[in-house]
């Protein structure tokens, strides 16, 4: 059995897509549009275009996202209930991964050193998704 994390992003879906393309080197390794959808009863007039359905990848893990559950155009609405911790062992890597979640977010905890790992920090993206930074620089020599 797996458990596979989804982000319902209430309309904002694509563009969260993109956004973490760019981010965090995620690729979008399916996607599928309402139009496109087997069941066409959850499809509403104007969601045509909205993601259904996608997967996307980040360094090897897989996570879902949909449009499901958008109502009237409520793309206000933002993520909560938990954060994505990302575990890396360059600096450079993290810091770039970091500041690119910030654009548009608001940074928690900043990225620096730490006295439980070697770099940590938090940063809640524009789409309103936490993520946790843990830097090992011990690890890459591992």
């Amino acid at each position: 059995m797996a458990v596979v994390t989804t982000l319902g992003f209430a309309g904002r879906t694509e563009e969260a897509l993109g956004f973490y393309r760019d981010a965090v080197d995620a690729e979008t390794v399916f996607l599928m549009r309402f139009r496109d959808s087997p069941d066409q009863s959850h499809t509403q007039p104007g969601m045509e275009d909205m993601v259904f359905h996608a997967t996307f990848r980040i360094d090897g893990t897989d996570f879902m996202a949909s449009d499901v559950g958008w109502i009237d155009g409520a793309s206000s609405r933002g993520f909560r209930g938990f954060s994505l911790a990302l575990r890396y062992t360059s600096v450079a890597r993290a810091r770039r991964a970091f500041d690119a979640l910030a654009v548009g977010g608001e940074i928690q905890i900043p990225l620096e050193k730490s006295r439980f790992t070697s770099w940590y920090g938090i940063v809640v993206d524009p789409f309103g998704v936490s993520w946790k930074f843990n830097v090992d620089e011990d690890a890459s020599s591992r």
